[in-house]
């Protein structure tokens, strides 16, 4: 299947029995993100939260902080 990052248009390959490519398939709304750039947000976004001025909403866990 071939797959273009949403955020760099770089097109890849996935196998066709792979369950991204399946999800990719069956739920237009999903996106593709490639490794790289993958990587590099998941980098900058451990590199906000060491600053402690970016706090993560996406996690489930409350701080003693907020309190």
């Amino acid at each position: 299947m071939r797959v273009k990052c949403v955020l760099c248009d770089e097109i890849g390959q996935l196998p066709d029995d792979l369950p991204l490519a399946k999800k990719l398939r069956n739920h237009p709304i999903n996106t593709y993100m490639c490794e790289i750039c993958h990587e590099r947000i998941a980098d900058e976004t451990g590199k906000r939260l060491a600053t402690g001025n970016f706090t993560f909403y996406r996690s489930s866990h409350v701080s003693e902080k907020d309190f």
